[in-house]
């Protein structure tokens, strides 16, 4: 099994715990959505981040703003809810989301992306918190009901990811953006070694 092979299968099956907040990522029209309500009524995080300031991709960009409604239509309160409005892509959120981690002094948050995107997504988030100095535990929580044949805005979804793993492989090579999928594996195996720590305490 190869590095890439072992950190789609780690991610794909993260295990979902209670955190500070949970990150709505900007992306895929309105479909993540649904996931982040869910996720905050059943009681996984007090707050909500709707992250993304893009609007040079109509097709597919839903800035934070607009996303704002439908977020409060499906049952979530407007102060439970902070927009992050200045980021125009993947690397800005993180970015973004790791000065919010220190302003509040969050531990944890779930990262809520489709299914195809999450793993450049945690890649991302990985070497952003990193590089900001921080120790997060970080949780992969995709929208797993979406249809992989299903035509959007950047058309299939199935080549989205296709092109994801390429994005995780220039990313990481020619901007440095991106962790390896070798360190994604070993935070991964970390996180798991904290949360086994915890329940033994």
């Amino acid at each position: 099994m190869t590095p890439r092979e072992k950190f789609i299968a780690l991610v794909s099956n993260d295990t979902l715990e209670k955190a500070d907040a949970i990150i709505i990522l900007e992306g895929d029209l309105l479909v993540r959505v649904p996931e982040g309500a869910r996720l905050y009524k059943e009681g996984w995080a007090p707050i909500v981040v709707i992250s993304g300031g893009d609007t040079d991709q109509p097709a597919y960009a839903v800035p934070a703003s607009q996303m704002l409604p439908a977020l409060l239509k499906e049952g979530v309160p407007r102060e439970a809810v902070i927009l992050e409005e200045k980021s125009q892509n993947t690397r800005d959120q993180a970015v973004e989301i790791m000065k919010l981690a220190r302003e509040r002094g969050w531990k944890s948050i779930i990262l809520v992306a489709s299914h195809y995107h999450q793993y450049r997504a945690f890649l991302t988030f990985l070497k952003a918190m990193r590089e900001a100095g921080l120790e997060l535990a970080l949780i992969s929580a995709p929208v797993r009901d979406l249809r992989w044949w299903e035509k959007t805005g950047r058309g299939l979804r199935i080549d989205n990811f296709a092109t994801e793993l390429k994005k995780i492989d220039k990313y990481r090579e020619e901007q440095g953006h991106v962790a390896s999928y070798e360190e994604g594996i070993q935070y991964l195996q970390w996180k798991e070694s904290q949360r086994s720590a915890r329940k033994n305490s």
